[in-house]
């Protein structure tokens, strides 16, 4: 699963994804594809974690179950999808194609479905 994580999430890279991790809830990492462009602090198990949160509150709205989150910054943007118990975090350059990376997103959510239905058993 490792291997194909990694090349799913590489042939991204020039289109500027610098990060994409499969984390639990707590931050702990299972599966991680980093760009040679990314920062250290871009896999810190803090961006992940607050998700969790965010999440939680989004799903308050009334609006059904959250299922994914999209900030943009100056620099960067953080597309983040819930596949409970995982999280899916992708980072990349602000300018680049959010919906690539939500397509990229959904491909992953179907990679890691036998991780979660083992973690959910």
């Amino acid at each position: 699963m490792e291997a194909n994580f990694n090349q799913v999430c590489s042939r991204l890279f020039y289109s500027g994804l610098l990060v994409a991790m499969v984390t639990d809830r707590d931050g702990v990492i299972i599966l991680k594809s980093v760009s040679d462009k990314a920062k250290e602090s871009m896999t810190e198990p803090i961006i992940p974690t607050t998700f969790s949160i965010a999440n939680n509150q989004a799903s308050k709205l009334g609006l059904a179950h959250n299922k994914s989150i999209i900030s943009v910054y100056e620099q960067y943007q953080v597309i983040q999808l819930d596949q409970s118990p995982l999280i899916i975090t992708l980072v990349a350059d602000s300018s680049a194609n959010t919906g690539l990376f939500m397509n990229l997103g959904n491909d992953l959510l179907k990679l890691t479905e036998p991780l979660v239905d083992a973690m959910n058993e």
